[in-house]
């Protein structure tokens, strides 16, 4: 499973807007929806971990997955989850969304 960090997202997705060529990834984030109302990266979907196995025709099979949680634990499971069912561009953010808090976005509430 490939790791990204939330500088390398953020150029990513930055890159993403400038270059119509380079695909946006899909963000998955897969925390509960207290935790995604008190902070988000724009452009997220949420869909809670619990729910994700029953879900699993609501993600795209064709586009770059980038799974984020609070931390980077619970996105890993579901990443690894992911892969095992086949899914092939997966991708974990570590340290989730506290980490784009720290380093790229300090508008988005640290909790």
């Amino acid at each position: 499973m490939r790791q990204i960090s939330a500088r390398e997202l953020s150029d990513w997705l930055a890159a993403s807007l400038a270059d119509a060529g380079r695909a946006k990834p899909f963000l998955l984030d897969v925390r509960e929806p207290w935790e995604f109302d008190n902070a988000s990266i724009a452009g997220s979907t949420l869909m809670p971990m619990a729910s994700v196995p029953l879900r699993l025709d609501e993600l795209p099979r064709d586009a770059e997955l980038v799974c984020i949680c609070h931390h980077g634990a619970r996105s890993m499971q579901v990443a690894m989850f992911l892969e095992g069912r086949g899914f092939e561009q997966v991708t974990n953010l570590t340290g989730g969304i506290d980490a784009w808090s720290r380093d790229v976005d300090p508008t988005v509430p640290r909790y």
